[in-house]
């Protein structure tokens, strides 16, 4: 019998295609390790981005492709997950305790922004993130509502503030520190320094991605947030009609100005199918993400559905993916989790963890 070498298994498995990434994991360097011993094979796999409901899988994608080499028994394989953080914008620093932050931001207000960032967050720890969110809608803080959380937080040291926990996840907003008939009536530098603060005295613990769900628009307090935030990436959420379209396009603009990459658009509210007889109707028009995705050269990352479910179980603090973790519309969230994370790890690397620091003193 022919021994097996490792020369012959690496083309087989360096071809198999990532269903996250689309991505050939030779391409994106995933194999770590191959071992033989006799007829056995043994597989190690790292991924840079979270998608636990992808493993089966793949891991049956690489084990056909290992038993495509004659000779080759059984197949092992064991795949990881390594999150890292991706470059922001130039000059800008990362947050302690916190690899990446994703903007969730719309050119106006009513798409379904916050909706869409709370069920991102969500499918992002399904998939094995660690995921927090900031609410930094000032104005109309609803990240409390939707998650299910209240009270004011916590400090450990009279410093820093404890980020709630709702459905496993890493929660702060004003919302916690005000009353729910309370109106903030402040002018753009005033809210800055709020969601500064917020952002920056919230004892983050070891997030992988941080959720921001920006305030709707393209004002100062948005550009203000999109040039001192160390953001990694952008998601733009609009509704398909042409007057959201317009808005968002705007903000799609704001963040390419000041250096942060988009990673893509949702179109929410894409269509709409009648809960008693199943009709599916567009209500807000069809497919104006995909020719704003087409006319800015990015991605559309999901078309997602106007459902009354995915309201009503966000008004009821237990948003869709955590209602109904293996529901059609999870599916769908999930997905767009996917694709968001390996769109950012694909992004360059942060390395300036690994830069030298020069002390200057008198006797040097």
């Amino acid at each position: 019998m022919t021994a097996i070498s490792e020369a012959q298994l690496q083309p087989l498995l360096q071809a198999v295609t990532d269903p996250g990434s689309g991505r050939t994991l030779g391409e994106d360097r995933a194999i770590k390790a191959v071992k033989i011993e006799g007829t056995d094979v043994a597989v190690d796999i790292e991924l840079g981005y979270p998608a636990a409901s992808q493993h089966g899988a793949l891991r049956a994608a690489l084990v056909a492709a290992a038993k495509g080499l004659p000779g080759v028994g059984n197949v092992s394989v064991a795949i990881s997950t390594k999150v890292v953080a991706h470059a922001v914008q130039r000059g800008v620093q990362l947050l302690p305790g916190v690899k990446n932050i994703i903007a969730v931001a719309s050119g106006k207000g009513g798409v379904g922004k916050s909706t869409t960032a709370a069920n991102l967050a969500l499918a992002l720890a399904a998939e094995g993130a660690r995921v927090g969110v900031l609410d930094a809608d000032v104005y109309g803080p609803s990240q409390p509502l939707m998650l299910g959380a209240s009270g004011r937080p916590e400090t450990l040291d009279g410093q820093t503030m404890e980020p709630h926990i709702a459905h496993g996840l890493q929660v702060n907003s004003i919302g916690f520190l005000v009353d729910d008939d309370q109106a903030m009536i402040w002018r753009g530098p005033m809210a800055t320094q709020a969601l500064e603060q917020l952002l920056r005295q919230t004892r983050w613990q070891e997030l992988d991605y941080l959720i921001v769900d920006m305030p709707p628009g393209t004002g100062d307090i948005q550009l203000t947030l999109s040039q001192r935030v160390p953001v990694t990436g952008a998601v733009i959420v609009t509704t398909p009609q042409d007057i959201a379209l317009i808005d968002a396009k705007k903000g799609l603009k704001m963040f390419e100005k000041v250096g942060v990459p988009i990673l893509g658009i949702v179109e929410n509210m894409a269509v709409h199918v009648c809960s008693n007889c199943g009709h599916a109707e567009h209500i807000f028009g069809a497919e104006g993400g995909a020719r704003m995705a087409a006319q800015y050269g990015t991605e559309l990352l999901a078309a997602l559905p106007l459902a009354m479910s995915i309201r009503a179980q966000a008004d009821a603090g237990t948003p869709t993916v955590a209602a109904e973790p293996d529901g059609e519309v999870a599916a769908l969230y999930k997905a767009l989790a996917r694709k968001v994370s390996a769109k950012i790890a694909a992004q360059g690397k942060d390395y300036s963890s690994k830069f030298p620091s020069i002390a200057i003193s008198k006797s040097t």
